[in-house]
């Protein structure tokens, strides 16, 4: 923090920049399009070829950059230059689609983007090696920072990445328990999805060096906000439109996952409707396409769906009382507010 005779030294010496600075923020779109710029100037296939090109790949194949995108923002509502945050930024998105390279082995997915995962591309063997050299990019990137700055990154990335390992692992867990409670997929949500997007507003508070006070409450609006993002996520991939969801709609349901829909509809349902979910989930069919449609249909009447609506609403207004806690103006909190908003009337 300047002292008052520090802040009229720096207004007379940069006074064109502070007026600049103060004065504007850049759009969601425009920060995503400063990312996607620096992604593509720092991905290049390498020798040896068949290690760099899936992950060029699966980096090109799009998607929200959901992470990334708060990263940059999150440093310049606390006051820095968004392109201070730029590495990190990429960190967290390498490391991102480092998970999904390996969740879409472990799955068995075909598709993700709407294009082939990069197992069905290539093969398992040079997805699980690509996935490491992309975990390994992800620390390398936060060595651009120095002294304490390079320690608190590190430190909340090391948390970050065992927190969404253990996600993992409660998810693959769940898959073969027939007793998985909601407190219980709340948690594995949590870490699997949710610490990703906290740690990625905390790290842009973390280069603006917010006081430790903002860089908790940012993080407790990403968590809440990120638990919203995944129940979100499950509704669309039992509800969404296959031409913009980007995955296979009902992949879930073919998996056999213990979704939010899933235990609210055990816990609502009839005990007919009980018995024909947990026999319906006990079978992977050839053609899977009958029991999505009978178990989308169970969701609905049991009033599952409209559950997990209500969640995601309650998560949501969550995190728009921790925004309400955040000392920051009111046109950065709307910024925040409008964001959160956006994202949970997202159709893809």
């Amino acid at each position: 923090m300047f002292s008052l005779h520090l802040i009229d030294e720096y207004l007379f010496a940069n006074l064109d920049v502070f007026l600049i600075k103060i004065a504007t923020m850049h759009s969601i779109d425009q920060y995503r399009e400063f990312f996607i710029s620096y992604l593509r100037a720092n991905t290049a296939t390498k020798e040896p070829a068949q290690l760099y090109e899936p992950i060029t790949y699966i980096l090109g194949l799009g998607g929200k950059r959901l992470r990334p995108v708060l990263t940059l923002l999150a440093a310049e509502i606390f006051g820095t230059d968004y392109r201070k945050a730029l590495d990190a930024a990429l960190a967290i998105e390498v490391f991102h689609n480092f998970s999904l390279v390996h969740d879409d082995i472990m799955d068995d997915a075909p598709l993700r983007r709407g294009k082939e995962t990069v197992h069905e591309k290539w093969d398992i063997n040079t997805g699980i090696l690509s996935g490491d050299a992309m975990l390994i990019t992800a620390y390398q990137l936060f060595e651009n920072y120095e002294g304490e700055l390079f320690r608190s990154l590190a430190q909340l990335f090391s948390k970050t990445a065992i927190e969404v390992c253990e996600g993992q692992q409660y998810d693959v867990d769940f898959e073969t328990r027939d007793d998985v409670t909601v407190p219980e997929y709340l948690k594995m949500i949590e870490y699997k999805t949710a610490v990703l997007v906290a740690a990625a507003l905390k790290m842009g508070a973390i280069i603006a060096k917010a006081s430790p006070e903002r860089q908790r409450h940012i993080y407790e609006f990403g968590l809440n906000l990120g638990i919203a993002f995944q129940l979100q996520d499950d509704l669309l991939d039992a509800f969404g439109d296959p031409e913009t969801f980007g995955k296979q709609v009902g992949g879930d349901i073919i998996e056999n996952k213990k979704t939010y829909l899933y235990l609210k509809a055990m816990e609502l349902g009839t005990q007919l409707q009980q018995k024909e979910l947990t026999d319906m989930f006990s079978i992977h069919p050839n053609d899977p396409s009958g029991k999505i449609t009978q178990i989308k249909a169970i969701f609905t009447e049991t009033g599952a769906a409209e559950q997990t609506t209500k969640a995601i609403e309650n998560y949501t207004s969550k995190a728009f009382k921790v925004l309400g806690k955040l000392s920051i103006s009111e046109d950065k909190k709307k910024i925040l507010h409008d964001f959160g908003e956006n994202l949970m009337r997202r159709k893809a």
